[in-house]
């Protein structure tokens, strides 16, 4: 007997035929939220006002641009609020891809890449490879449409086999060689400002030299179960409980009242 919803059940099986699903933001004032933020921190910096984040490299140079991404990172971590309204913008999807009782990373990343700029490049990956564990969810939340090579690149999940047996069997050394092996397989994708994109991170994933005439801005944040195995990333140090239920706070506190 399934105990999943009729709509649990066709989500998740779109989410694990992909890896990936891409969704409407489920409460767009956590997402106006998130941007009010990325827009006041960035005229505070530039001391300019009502920035275009898609023409930001019109005032920033190449130099400057990780300088500038970090000082934002900096300061929106230090906003209390700004954690629950990224959970906010998914919590439903999470919650029927990853479970009710959720860790989130404690910092949420911003990925900034200007036009014709390689400083920015995120070879192609699989989080896993790092030390990730292979039970942790990504929330990829865009604050300005992407697409092309202004957004990102998944290998799918449906070419997993083929890519695992042919890395065992060929002489792969570095990235270069990995993203040539499957760069005639690999979906780019399209997700606009409105928009999440929810993915394994095991996948091998990355960009490339964005050739848009605009700039990508994209925030990215990882969740898992509570109970489920961690990899180098440890409770306290990168993850922490945003969702845990009354009996799993009771049953942590027990004490056996009897002598062993």
């Amino acid at each position: 007997m399934e105990f999943l919803s009729k709509e649990e059940i066709i989500y998740s099986k779109k989410f694990s035929q992909n890896g990936y699903i891409i969704s409407k933001i489920e409460q767009r004032r956590s997402l106006n939220y998130i941007k009010d933020l990325i827009i006041k921190y960035s005229n505070l910096i530039l001391n300019k006002k009502n920035i275009n984040l898609n023409k930001i490299h019109n005032y920033v140079s190449s130099k400057q641009l990780n300088e500038f991404r970090l000082d934002i990172i900096n300061k929106i971590n230090k906003d209390k609020k700004i954690r629950y309204h990224y959970f906010n913008t998914a919590r439903n999807s999470l919650y029927t891809l990853a479970g009710n009782e959720l860790m989130m990373q404690k910092n949420i990343n911003l990925s900034i890449q200007f036009p014709n700029d390689d400083s920015s490049l995120l070879p192609i990956h699989s989080d896993v490879w790092s030390g990730d564990s292979p039970y942790e969810i990504n929330l990829w939340i865009p604050l300005v449409d992407c697409y092309k090579t202004k957004s990102m690149y998944i290998l799918e999940n449906k070419y997993m086999n083929r890519f695992n047996y042919d890395i065992k069997n060929q002489q792969i050394t570095n990235s270069k060689q990995i993203f040539n092996l499957v760069k005639k397989k690999i979906k780019w994708l399209k997700v606009n400002y409105g928009q999440c994109l929810i993915f394994n991170q095991a996948l091998p994933h990355g960009n490339i030299v964005n050739k848009e005439n605009e700039t990508r801005w994209s925030m990215n944040c990882r969740f898992k179960s509570l109970f489920s195995p961690y990899g180098d990333k440890k409770i306290g140090e990168f993850f922490v409980p945003i969702t845990t239920r009354p009996m799993t706070d009771i049953g942590l506190n027990f004490k056996y009242p009897f002598k062993k």
